[in-house]
């Protein structure tokens, strides 16, 4: 982990969902990360009460897997590849299962020792009306750091 001086974003997490909102995310998340020679963590959190480590995961979860590398793929080739200038900032994809993505994001970035989150402010569900998405929202509830919301 780089620990430059008075670096305080020094691990910095964008969740993605494939949605444009996410994809926005992981193009600041980028740039900041560049900025402050921070890692850089993109996580998917698969929607599921299995979880996807176990030793002969049921297909299903399976899918669910594959859809989420789909997304991370997309977002690294779009947003990230595009971004990033190699200054040493390092880039770790990771997929998590969570039957909650807000306790997912939450949860890993706890785990982690994340000092900042990057989230979209609406994913693929919506609801163009709402001010701010509940996966959103939650974050910003209950995330022990600070928490960028970008449109």
């Amino acid at each position: 982990m780089h620990e430059s001086k008075g670096n305080s974003f020094s691990k910095i997490l964008v969740a993605v969902d494939g949605s444009e909102a996410s994809i926005e995310a992981a193009k600041y998340a980028t740039q900041i990360a560049n900025k402050y020679e921070s890692d850089l963590v993109v996580l998917n959190v698969i929607l599921s009460d299995i979880s996807i480590f176990g030793p002969d995961p049921p297909t299903h979860v399976n899918v669910l897997k594959q859809q989420g590398q789909d997304i991370l793929d997309k977002v690294k080739k779009v947003s990230i590849d595009s971004v990033l200038d190699n200054n040493g900032t390092r880039v770790r994809l990771e997929i998590i299962g969570s039957p909650s993505a807000v306790s997912g994001i939450v949860g890993f970035a706890e785990k982690e020792m994340v000092k900042l989150i990057v989230i979209g402010t609406r994913g693929r569900s919506g609801f163009k009306k709402l001010l701010l998405g509940s996966v959103a929202s939650g974050v910003v509830n209950y995330s022990h750091c600070p928490v960028l919301i970008v449109k």
